[in-house]
């Protein structure tokens, strides 16, 4: 039976409407990582019931097998930001998959795609994840260790999925809402870890009480809140118009998630 979320998705895509640029090409900047890389990175499909589903996977380059992080997307979709992300992970030592949540649907601009996504209903969404998480640990290249990452949208589905999939060694929710629910949090499997924007109050409100249930049930939530940071702070901070509190915050999440990573 499929797990019904009542932590505030829709609060996360509130917070998503306001930051996205005006135009999609803002991300032109992210393609050369993805063109220059070392590292093998493909396209893959897999079924979700009866649906196809497409997702972006970059592999490290080492000799042993490697854990895989499942990386969910933004409400903006799979954009080149995202699947250079992946190819952060990979640079790290990790195989990174991230579902493309819209497979099979075009969109003429960011603010189509941004409706579709944020009108997905939660019963699919989990089984896309579910589905991701079988192919994932299938990969022949993977040790069989499952991680779970996401950003504001993503982010809020990870906490979420953290309540979902107990096969999950970890958690890593960027910007996205912590779980509201004592029963949901009861049946969290695995160590969350949180990345907070200091200047990101509708997110940052859920934490508290987040903590609070976590902690009531014995599990392990680590937030970490960085200051001077917007909302998206993964994505703007890397940007070539970053402010330096966003670049700085960017920076030392990425240090902190490798460390997470190792333990893995």
């Amino acid at each position: 039976m499929r797990a019904k979320f009542p932590w505030p998705l829709g609060f996360a895509i509130l917070v998503a409407l306001t930051l996205w640029p005006p135009s999609g090409s803002a991300q032109e900047w992210a393609k050369p990582r993805l063109n220059d890389s070392p590292r093998h990175g493909e396209w893959v499909e897999y079924k979700s019931g009866d649906r196809p589903l497409r997702a972006w996977v970059v592999f490290p380059e080492r000799k042993e097998k490697a854990p895989v992080v499942i990386v969910i997307h933004e409400i903006f979709g799979l954009t080149d930001w995202v699947r250079g992300v992946c190819d952060q992970l990979a640079e790290g030592g990790v195989i990174a998959i991230a579902p493309d949540m819209l497979s099979g649907q075009t969109f003429p601009d960011v603010d189509g795609a941004r409706k579709a996504i944020s009108a997905l209903p939660k019963e699919q969404v989990i089984a896309d994840l579910d589905a991701t998480a079988e192919y994932a640990i299938r990969i022949p290249a993977s040790n069989g260790n499952l991680a779970v990452s996401g950003f504001c949208w993503g982010g809020g589905w990870t906490f979420g999925y953290a309540s979902v999939n107990s096969k999950l060694k970890a958690a890593y929710s960027f910007y996205g809402p912590a779980l509201n629910d004592a029963a949901e949090v009861a049946k969290v499997a695995c160590p969350v870890y949180g990345f907070y924007a200091a200047n990101d109050e509708r997110v940052n409100a859920s934490v508290p009480k987040g903590e609070e249930l976590m902690k009531a049930a014995g599990k392990t939530f680590e937030p970490v809140t960085y200051a001077g940071a917007g909302h998206g702070f993964m994505r703007a901070g890397e940007a070539p118009d970053a402010t330096p509190e966003n670049k700085k915050a960017r920076d030392d999440a990425w240090a902190r998630w490798k460390t997470l990573l190792k333990q893995l």
